[in-house]
C-alpha cells in the first residue's frame, strides 16, 4: 500500500497536467524565438523538438506527472494525430510533386530507400561485434524501438508516434531512441546546411545542371503568393470541421476493416507473426486518416493551406510530442549507448545512397539536400533547408514534407520488418 502511494504523481488531474505540458511548448517556442543572447546560443546547440521531448520528460522523471495515471497520450494519439494527418495532407499536390522533375522525386525515393534499408544493415553491422546492443525480446526489442526512427525519418513525429502505438517498444527505454533520433538526424543536418555555402562546387562536382532550379523559385514564389490570406474564424471552423470529421471516419473505417483482416486471415491473427501487425487499429486509423487529406487535397479543402491548415496540424504535433515525452525515463536515456552507433551507420548508409544515386543522375545538390530532410528532418527541417537555398524554395521543402507523412508510415513499417529479420539472423 506505502509503495503504491510512493509511486503516485504529485498531479495526477489531466487537465493540470495538459495545464504543464502548455506551459512546457509556450517556454521552448518563446525562447527559441529570441534571437539574441544566450536564447540564441542555447538552440544553435539543443534542437527545439528536443526541448519539447525533455521538458516533459524531466517533470516525469522528478515525479510531478507520470503518464501511468494520464490519458492524454491517448487523446493525442488517437484524436490529434490523425487530425494532424489530415491538415498536413490535405494541401499536397500530387501533379505539382511531379512537375518538380523526376530528380526531385528520384532523391526523395532515394532518400527514403536509404532509410528503410539502412536500418536492418546498421544491425547486421551491429550485431557482427555487439550483438546485445540490438537483441532484446518482446517490448524490449531493439527492432522495436528503432521502428520509432524509421517514422520519424521517412516521414515525421506523427509517423514516430504510429510506430511506437503499433510496435509497442517499453515506452521507459523510449527516451534512448529520441536521443539517437534527434543527434544524428541535427548532426547530419549541420552537415548538410555546411554544403549550402559550397552549392556551386558541388554541382559542379555533381555535373548537375542548375537551370531547373531557377526556374522552380519562380514557380513556387508565384503559387505561395496566390494561395496566402489572412485566416477567418470561418477558415478555422471548416478546417476543424474537415480534420475531425476525417477522424471520426478513420476511427469507422479501422475498427471495421482490422476485425475484417483479422477474421479472415489466419496469419494476422497469429500473434508471433509479424503480419499481426496489420490488425492494429491504431495503424489503419492512419492509413486511413492520410487517404483522407489526399482526397481533399483533390478539392477546393486544399487552399486552406493558404489559412494556416498545415501550422495547425503542427501545433497538434507537438502536443502529441509532449505526452511522448512524459512516456520517458531519462535515467535510462543513456543505458545502451550502441544505439548511437547503430544510428551514425544508418544514417551514413542513407547519405551515402543519395550521393551515389545524386552522382549518377546529376541530381542538383538542392535535390539532394532537400530529399534527404524532407525524410530525416521532415517538415520542421525540410523546410529550413530549402529556404537556406532561397526562401521562394521554402514551400518545396514542405512539399516533399507533406509527401513524406504520406509514405511514411508504409515505409517504415516495411524497415520494421526488415529490422525485425535482421535481428534474428
Amino acid at each position: 500500500m506505502t509503495e503504491a502511494i510512493l509511486s503516485q504523481p504529485i498531479i495526477s488531474d489531466d487537465t493540470v497536467v495538459f495545464g504543464l505540458l502548455a506551459l512546457c511548448l509556450g517556454f521552448v517556442f518563446y525562447t527559441s524565438a529570441i534571437k539574441t543572447g544566450f536564447w540564441k546560443k542555447f538552440y544553435s546547440i539543443v534542437p527545439t523538438v528536443l526541448m519539447c521531448y525533455l521538458l516533459p520528460g524531466i517533470l516525469t522523471s522528478i515525479g510531478l506527472i507520470s503518464d501511468e495515471t494520464s490519458n492524454l497520450y491517448f487523446m493525442a494519439s488517437r484524436y490529434l494525430l490523425p487530425a494532424a494527418l489530415v491538415l498536413m495532407t490535405l494541401s499536397i499536390d500530387l501533379k505539382g510533386i511531379v512537375n518538380l522533375g523526376p530528380k526531385a522525386l528520384i532523391m526523395f525515393f532515394t532518400g527514403s530507400i536509404g532509410i528503410m534499408i539502412g536500418g536492418p544493415l546498421a544491425i547486421l553491422i551491429v550485431s557482427i561485434f555487439s550483438p546485445e546492443t540490438v537483441g532484446g525480446s518482446g517490448p524490449d526489442a531493439i527492432w522495436r524501438g528503432l521502428s520509432t526512427i524509421a517514422g520519424s525519418w521517412i516521414g515525421g513525429s506523427a509517423n514516430q508516434a504510429a510506430m511506437f502505438e503499433i510496435f509497442k517498444y517499453n515506452p521507459d527505454k523510449f527516451g534512448g531512441m529520441v536521443l539517437v533520433d534527434i543527434v544524428v538526424a541535427n548532426l547530419w543536418m549541420a552537415i548538410i546546411l555546411l554544403g549550402v555555402g559550397k552549392t556551386e562546387k558541388i554541382d559542379k562536382w555533381l555535373k548537375a545542371d542548375n537551370s531547373s532550379i531557377e526556374t522552380l523559385k519562380i514557380k513556387v514564389a508565384a503559387h505561395t503568393a496566390k494561395i496566402t490570406r489572412v485566416a477567418t474564424l470561418p477558415d478555422y471552423i471548416i478546417m476543424l470541421s474537415l480534420s475531425f470529421t476525417a477522424v471520426g471516419l478513420a476511427h469507422f473505417l479501422s475498427g471495421h476493416f482490422s476485425s475484417f483482416l483479422e477474421y479472415t486471415f489466419e496469419v494476422i491473427r497469429d500473434k508471433d507473426n509479424f503480419f499481426s501487425s496489420l490488425s492494429s487499429k491504431f495503424l489503419w486509423m492512419v492509413v486511413f486518416a492520410t487517404a483522407v487529406g489526399i482526397g481533399l487535397s483533390f478539392t477546393k479543402a486544399k487552399n486552406y493551406e493558404g489559412a494556416g491548415a498545415s501550422k495547425i496540424g503542427g501545433m497538434f504535433i507537438y502536443i502529441l510530442v509532449a505526452t511522448i515525452g512524459m512516456q520517458m525515463d531519462l535515467g535510462k536515456v543513456l543505458e545502451n549507448p550502441g544505439l548511437i552507433v547503430i544510428g551514425l551507420i544508418w544514417i551514413s548508409i542513407h547519405a551515402g545512397l543519395l550521393i551515389l544515386v545524386a552522382k549518377l543522375i546529376k541530381a542538383p545538390y538542392f535535390f539532394l539536400a532537400v530529399g534527404s530532410q524532407a525524410n530525416v528532418g521532415g517538415a520542421a527541417s525540410a523546410p529550413v533547408v530549402a529556404a537556406e537555398f532561397h526562401p521562394s524554395l521554402t514551400s518545396v521543402g514542405i512539399l516533399l514534407a507533406v509527401f513524406g507523412y504520406v509514405v511514411g508510415t508504409a515505409g517504415a513499417y516495411i524497415c520494421a520488418l526488415l529490422m525485425e529479420v535482421a535481428s534474428q539472423v
